[in-house]
């Protein structure tokens, strides 16, 4: 059964997208809720993988990777299984941050971040070809970041 939102667990989630640490009764203050149905409502949107899990947002240039870039993979079509092949193969470079599957000139958009120009060399020529089902890939350095955001908006 599909959990249905109303305004009282849009008001949780927004909440807890700006702040994942915030105390059930600081949050059930927030919502105007007593905090017994407060925290029953969060452990539904949990039980319901509305609420998937809480991170912390690490600086990652404060830790020495300097270098973010994107990388835009096109697969081999003549090897089989390459899709297969790709994803399973991709989760064992943790310089890649992020991977989607796109539509449009290729097949998959990555994220990666580096400690600097010889990090991307060696993610690209030690790592990434040797995943014989790439075709090509065009890499991008990202200059700066407009805007960084995971909260869905829920109004």
């Amino acid at each position: 059964m599909e959990h249905v939102i109303d305004a009282i667990d849009k008001k949780i989630l927004d909440v807890l997208q700006e702040n994942g640490r915030i105390t059930n009764l600081h949050l059930s203050n927030l919502i105007g809720l007593s905090p017994a149905p407060t925290l029953e409502r969060v452990r539904k949107l949990e039980k319901a993988k509305i609420l998937k899990s809480y991170h912390a947002e690490v600086d990652a240039s404060k830790l020495g990777y300097d270098l973010n870039v994107t990388i835009q993979i096109t697969l081999a079509r003549q090897i089989e299984n390459a899709t297969q092949r790709f994803n399973t193969d991709i989760q064992k470079i943790e310089e890649i941050i992020e991977c989607v599957q796109v539509t449009g000139d290729f097949d998959y958009l990555l994220r990666a971040v580096v400690k600097d120009v010889r990090g991307l060399d060696l993610l690209i020529n030690e790592k990434l070809i040797r995943i014989e089902v790439i075709g090509q890939l065009k890499t991008n350095v990202i200059l700066s970041t407009i805007k960084s955001s995971k909260k869905i908006p829920l109004k």
